[in-house]
């Protein structure tokens, strides 16, 4: 169904824009089924956590990811099912999980957080911002700006988690951070059969001045 409306949103916008080719039209496919297809997914993940009573958790857990999310980038997985499954486990998760973290002794959950500042900025300065085959950032301007907000929103979101008051939205922050430090790993794109659209676009370039070379 969502493939449908987007193919026949697509086959719209090329008709008004003639000049646009195959290649360009698929990537604005793309992008075209991942916001509608989020739309739903949210909406689900929302009315799911107001009737299980953590709506407003949930939903701070969301929006205080986002930041981060947009500029760091991450994998995708492959079907609506998939990501609507992995959405709900990411956020019920850092919720349930934050709901029972307690810390008996103040420093252990400051070093916890200067653990989560160094991991994070590890994977900042090695994968973001981590793109997809079908969506890749090619521009070095926007992977430059991408990876110093990067740093800015991981490192903003920590220093928010140690300044709250409230255990659990503290506790809700602080996993953010990690779980999304680890959507943009080398790991958690094996494991889930992507690949960095940069990495790759690099490799077709190479391939391509090495085929140019030898005629």
């Amino acid at each position: 169904m969502i493939n449908q409306i987007c193919e026949s949103l697509t086959n719209k916008i090329r008709q008004e824009m003639p000049d646009i080719d195959d290649e360009e039209a698929e990537v604005i496919k793309y992008g075209l089924e991942l916001i509608i297809g989020e739309v739903p997914k949210i909406l689900l993940l929302f009315i799911i956590a107001i009737v299980l009573k953590i709506g407003w958790l949930v939903i701070f857990a969301y929006f205080t990811m986002l930041p981060y999310k947009i500029v760091a980038g991450g994998f995708h997985l492959k079907t609506n099912i998939g990501c609507t499954i992995g959405t709900l486990s990411i956020y019920y998760g850092n919720v349930l999980i934050s709901k029972y973290i307690t810390w008996t002794q103040i420093y252990t959950k400051y070093i916890v957080i200067l653990i989560a500042f160094v991991f994070s900025m590890i994977m900042v300065s090695l994968y973001a911002p981590a793109d997809t085959v079908n969506l890749p950032i090619l521009t070095k301007r926007e992977r430059k700006t991408k990876r110093i907000l990067s740093y800015v929103f991981a490192t903003i979101t920590l220093l928010v988690a140690i300044i709250i008051k409230d255990n659990i939205l503290s506790n809700i922050l602080l996993l953010n951070v990690l779980i999304e430090s680890i959507c943009i790993s080398k790991v958690a794109y094996k494991l889930t059969k992507n690949e960095y659209g940069y990495e790759n676009y690099l490799k077709e370039l190479k391939v391509t001045k090495f085929k140019k070379g030898k005629l």
